[in-house]
């Protein structure tokens, strides 16, 4: 069987003026089955359009934070540096991979992105807006749980991973404020932050707060996450 091509956002290295990848990421997906390629950094229209009509699916990654200027929100002191190259490109990519009901997969910023881009908000950072008792920015080994999520009973990820609750790492300083009325909850953490959520109008758009390129080789919850999302882009 052909395997799926899958195009995974690049991160972006604004100081060095240059675009790397995680190996997880390329690892993760190659293990459950599909060829992963990195995308240029790009917002010309044209270009995202052949992509998206070309690949079988996409992989937006985690980064910078997400700007405020996407969910209209004032630009706080705490707020990370922002890459409006990512931004915009993710924008465009996130519209035509929906019109064309492609398979969309986000990790950390990737949740945190298409919940802004669909109309959601964002805390800025979690230990000023929302102090918790849960390690959401954990010291190394990343690759380790330090956390729980409770899933959502007849979600999506409930059903495939066949458990309730679900221990997974954890490295962000920004999550979903208010989701997206596009959006549905599979997984919170036990301080009430969403960590997972699909969209019921697609045929998969799923997106995680935790960071199953991390453990995959260890975790099979983590590599069935890229297996199912491997499976639909066939």
């Amino acid at each position: 069987m052909k395997k799926p091509l899958i195009g995974i956002v690049p991160l972006v290295d604004i100081q060095r003026d240059s675009l790397w990848m995680i190996p997880g990421y390329m690892e993760g997906l190659t293990a459950a089955g599909a060829v992963p390629v990195m995308l240029p950094l790009t917002s010309d229209h044209e270009t995202i359009l052949q992509l998206a009509a070309q690949l079988d699916g996409f992989l937006f990654t985690g980064g910078q934070d997400v700007s405020p200027d996407l969910y209209n929100a004032v630009r706080l002191g705490v707020c990370g540096e922002c890459c409006p190259q990512r931004d915009e490109m993710e924008k465009i990519l996130l519209n035509a991979a929906m019109d064309m009901d492609k398979p969309v997969l986000g990790i950390c910023r990737g949740i945190q992105f298409i919940n802004a881009a669909l109309g959601g908000t964002l805390y800025q950072d979690i230990p000023t807006q929302l102090p918790s008792f849960i390690e959401h920015h954990q010291q190394p080994p990343y690759d380790r749980p330090v956390h729980e999520v409770k899933l959502v009973k007849g979600s999506p990820l409930h059903l495939l991973l066949k458990k309730d609750k679900l221990n997974v790492n954890s490295y962000h300083h920004q999550a979903i404020c208010e989701l997206s009325p596009r959006l549905l909850c599979m997984a919170a953490s036990e301080d009430g932050l969403i960590e997972a959520v699909y969209c019921p109008e697609q045929t998969f758009l799923w997106a995680v707060q935790w960071h199953p390129e991390l453990p995959y080789k260890v975790s099979k919850d983590s590599l069935s996450v890229f297996g199912e999302f491997v499976r639909i882009c066939r």
